[in-house]
């Protein structure tokens, strides 16, 4: 378990590769900090990563392991940029460490200039040989050393890196990912888009990716997530001040960061203390949808949830439900809430502390009519999900007629219809298309799916570490709406509510997985256990920092 001493310094903030090279700029031009210290210090935390894990490999406790055991070895392949000379400073440490060393180049060496260039000279005057890859014996000779390798170093391409890797890269590239050794990824996994985790060509798959300052975007997103191995962070002794910067918009939300936000029952508390939630929701064929919603507003802790639907789903929902409040609806000839019910509706609303609009509600011109109505007349915070956020669709003057704040939680087949672009090009860059809709529309946007993407109007964005293969299932979704619902509810501002509601139910998720599986796993299954994971966020948040897919190096 993380020590609570290294999470007291530990930061959430994620950097795309401009901000990351903007912090370098002002440690520089501000600091005084020469570019060939940040090398030194990214290249040493390298190093230490590799030792270990090398070591871990071997199973003992010594980068040297003992002379019976033989020296430990490690294969290291750089390129020419800054990238490679993190390796070049890595190298020499290892050497330092007593642990044999063999450094292969992308190409020839004419290209390495500026610091790197002046590390590569420091390596080669320690008497390293330092081998281009610009002959078929050179090749050879690294698939020998590679082979015998108890670990390798991935310093090829960096931030910078654009498209495909191709030539000497990409087969270098394709060597390392072959071979027994584990890599330890240089900044970011070769290959792996910095800015939005896209992979164009080959790519290293990493056991270990140590990156500097800040971690990239692109290392928590996928699928270049799925390529990063274990997620180590070194500062490199950046200032503070650089590390915290609110310039810096986007964030791996935490433990800590959620269970702050939680609402706690006070000893004296009653039913009407701990929010009133009503649930539009429901049509014919529909009412597992409403079901879902509302009881998972319950188990989040709403004192009261009420669920507005059609007569003939009402008492489907009432036999298995009986502690949600149901208010049966006129409805249309093919089962939905017919628009009559519009005034019945905002009447309740008024008299609730948020409102879950639109799971199961269909996608009809009378369900239209009361999505509009919501969204003009209603002052309560509400939550539009599923066939409410395609009311939306085309016509984002609807959400800004809103006088109350608003969270919109599309998985990308409504994102796109909310925005128009493409489902292929929304996945391409998740971070990107969440704050653009999240301006567009003037409200709180959920992108849902593998790492879920929490945005604002004014440009700020949450990654959300929780979650599993397991809930890409019908209802998943309800289920969520009727959280942030709940949080909202319970006096939690629209930012936190969704952003900690999408934690929850990620992490409901997750105890569901572990106790049932990924296969076969139902939404039933991660709604029972929101309350588990309620308690576990606010009492024992120290201890879920263990799952969190980042580490402070040491």
């Amino acid at each position: 378990m993380l020590l609570r001493s290294l999470l007291e310094v530990f930061a959430t903030k994620l950097a795309t590769p401009d901000e990351a090279r903007k912090m370098d700029k002002i440690a520089v031009d501000l600091y005084g900090m020469d570019g060939i210290v940040l090398m030194e210090n990214a290249g040493a935390a390298v190093a230490r990563a590799a030792a270990e894990v090398g070591a871990e490999r071997r199973g003992c406790l010594a980068p040297w392991c003992g002379w019976s055991a033989g020296r430990l070895s490690t294969c290291i392949f750089a390129g020419k940029g800054n990238n490679g000379g993190d390796g070049f400073v890595a190298a020499r440490h290892l050497v330092g460490y007593g642990i044999n060393v063999s450094v292969y180049v992308t190409g020839s060496l004419d290209g390495i200039s500026g610091a790197a260039r002046a590390n590569l000279e420091i390596l080669r005057n320690m008497g390293v040989d330092v081998v281009p890859l610009a002959s078929e014996e050179a090749w050879s000779s690294a698939a020998h050393d590679l082979a015998w390798a108890d670990v390798a170093v991935d310093a090829i391409l960096g931030t910078g890196a654009k498209g495909a890797p191709s030539g000497e890269a990409a087969r270098a590239i394709s060597m390392m990912n072959g071979s027994h050794a584990p890599i330890i990824a240089v900044d970011l996994p070769s290959g792996v888009d910095a800015y939005n985790g896209s992979i164009k060509g080959t790519c290293v798959t990493a056991h270990t990716t140590v990156t500097f300052a800040l971690p990239k975007t692109g290392l928590l997103t996928y699928p270049g997530a799925e390529h990063v191995g274990r997620l180590m962070v070194d500062h490199i002794g950046l200032p503070a001040a650089l590390i915290d910067s609110r310039e810096i918009k986007t964030s791996l939300v935490g433990p800590d960061d959620v269970s702050s936000s939680l609402p706690r029952r006070r000893p004296e508390a009653h039913k009407g203390d701990c929010g009133r939630v009503l649930v539009v929701a429901g049509s014919r064929g529909m009412a597992g949808a409403a079901a879902l919603a509302s009881r998972a507003a319950l188990r989040t802790g709403a004192g009261l949830v009420f669920l507005a639907t059609p007569e003939s789903v009402a008492s489907q929902v009432s036999a298995g439900n009986t502690e949600v409040i149901v208010i049966p609806l006129p409805e249309t000839s093919q089962g939905a809430i017919h628009r009559s019910a519009v005034d019945r509706i905002l009447d309740k609303a008024a008299r609730c502390d948020a409102l879950v609009v639109g799971p199961g509600l269909t996608a009809s011109q009378d369900s239209s009519i009361i999505v509009e109505a919501l969204s003009s007349k209603c002052r309560v915070p509400m939550v539009l999900d599923a066939d409410a956020l395609n009311v939306l669709a085309g016509r984002p003057e609807i959400r800004r007629q809103s006088a109350a704040p608003v969270i919109l939680t599309p998985h990308p087949g409504e994102m796109s219809r909310l925005t128009g672009a493409k489902i292929e090009d929304i996945e391409a860059d998740r971070l990107g298309w969440a704050r653009r809709a999240a301006s567009l529309l003037g409200a709180v946007v959920v992108l849902k799916g593998a790492r879920t993407v929490t945005a604002t109007p004014d440009g700020f964005a949450y990654l959300n570490p929780t979650g599993n293969p397991g809930m890409a299932t019908a209802g998943s979704g309800d289920v969520l709406s009727g959280v942030v619902g709940s949080l909202m509810a319970q006096g939690v501002p629209s930012v936190r509510a969704a952003i900690s509601a999408v934690f929850l139910h990620g992490l409901a998720g997750d105890i569901a997985a572990l106790e049932v599986g990924v296969h076969g796993m139902v939404a039933g299954d991660i709604l029972l256990r929101i309350p588990k994971a309620y308690h576990d966020t606010v009492e024992e948040s120290a201890g879920l920092w263990e799952m969190m897919p980042v580490r402070r190096a040491r």
